[in-house]
């Protein structure tokens, strides 16, 4: 079963993408010879108009092939024929429309949920000193009190609650700098502490359950849009600094392992599964991973659309176009160190698998 959602949520994440290209490519009038889902000989292909449309046997990938991208065309409806506006309109199209369907996708997420977790205090767990004997949560002791919004957590802004699980968990003495809205007024908490045993932090305190409303939920959602934006961008810094190293990355392969892990989790003791927090843990995976695959083709990498992206850019300021072979030989040896890359992961993921 993990096997088949992760190529149906794969398969939508590919066919957005190249839909944007598509859509936008036709709009500016660029020939389109080829709209293709998936990699590898084709299984069922037809031609309507000037383009074939094809769903090829592997769903590793797609491609929008249009007259004139990597190459000098006659055509008057060549990409390479077309303005630099309308060139970088038709690249950015297809990160675009990942970033959409992340944003749609968040939206479905937090509007068929019960309430929306809220960054409020609403109240404090006791903190058993001894048998019998309690005293006050140890983060109200040092700062926090109940009905303080928190804005900040250790210089980072918080927009929702995954900010502030975020900050949590990857937290090494569990005490903070806060700065949270107290009677409509911003104050500075500095030395907020939580009771950690065994590595684990104890979070003391619970948080205010919002009403879901139209307003409440498109506010959310464009919260946790930049959270999952912000995380991602974070995790890539992290990845460059030598924080995480390249065995911590996952593939397709190891999304499927963790789909796998998020169905059993979802099993009872008789095997039965509850469909309704499959895929609410399902559309939270596909979120994660579209906007993540827009964000990572808008890096200016050869081969992926930020790449040509720059190319682009720098030929609007030279005002001279770069020749086609010149920067498709760029491309191709970046798409070759992406490959590389691909198959380390992938062996990698595997190797965690066994």
């Amino acid at each position: 079963m993990s096997i088949v959602i992760a190529i149906l949520v794969f398969g939508i994440i590919i066919a957005v993408h190249e839909l944007g290209h598509f859509i936008v490519a036709k709009l500016c009038g660029v020939k389109v010879n080829e709209f293709a889902l998936g990699m590898g000989p084709a299984i069922f292909k037809f031609t309507k108009g000037e383009t074939k449309y094809a769903l090829r046997l592997l769903p590793i990938g797609g491609f929008c092939a249009m007259e004139g991208e990597d190459e000098d065309s006659s055509d008057e409806r060549a990409f390479v024929n077309k303005s630099v506006f309308k060139r970088i309109l038709i690249v950015v199209a297809g990160a675009v429309m990942n970033l959409i369907l992340g944003f749609i996708l968040i939206i479905v997420m937090v509007a068929t949920d019960d309430a929306i977790t809220s960054t409020t205090i609403h109240s404090f767990y006791d903190k058993q000193v001894s048998e019998g004997v309690t005293s006050e949560a140890t983060s109200k002791q040092t700062g926090l009190l109940e009905g303080d919004e928190i804005l900040e957590i250790n210089g980072m802004h918080i927009f929702t609650a995954m900010d502030m699980s975020y900050q949590f968990q990857n937290d090494a003495d569990a005490v903070f700098d806060m700065v949270v809205r107290r009677d409509g007024k911003k104050v500075e908490l500095k030395d907020v502490t939580f009771d950690k045993t065994d590595s684990t932090m104890h979070i003391d305190f619970i948080v205010v359950g919002e009403k879901l409303t139209p307003i409440s939920v498109l506010k959310e959602s464009c919260g946790q849009m930049v959270t999952y934006s912000r995380l991602i961008w974070i995790s890539f810094a992290d990845l460059i600094t030598g924080q995480y190293k390249l065995n911590d990355l996952s593939g397709p392969v190891g999304i499927v392992d963790v789909i796998g892990d998020v169905v059993e989790s979802q099993k009872d003791e008789n095997n039965n599964i509850d469909w309704d927090a499959l895929w609410a843990n399902v559309l939270n995976i596909a979120a994660f991973i579209t906007i993540n695959v827009g964000i990572f083709n808008l890096i200016p990498f050869p081969a992926l659309d930020g790449g040509r992206l720059l190319f682009l850019i720098i030929e609007a300021i030279r005002r001279k176009k770069i020749p086609p072979e010149k920067e498709g030989m760029v491309h191709l040896i970046g798409l070759a160190l992406l490959m590389l890359l691909m198959i380390v992961i992938t062996v990698n993921d595997i190797a965690k698998i066994f």
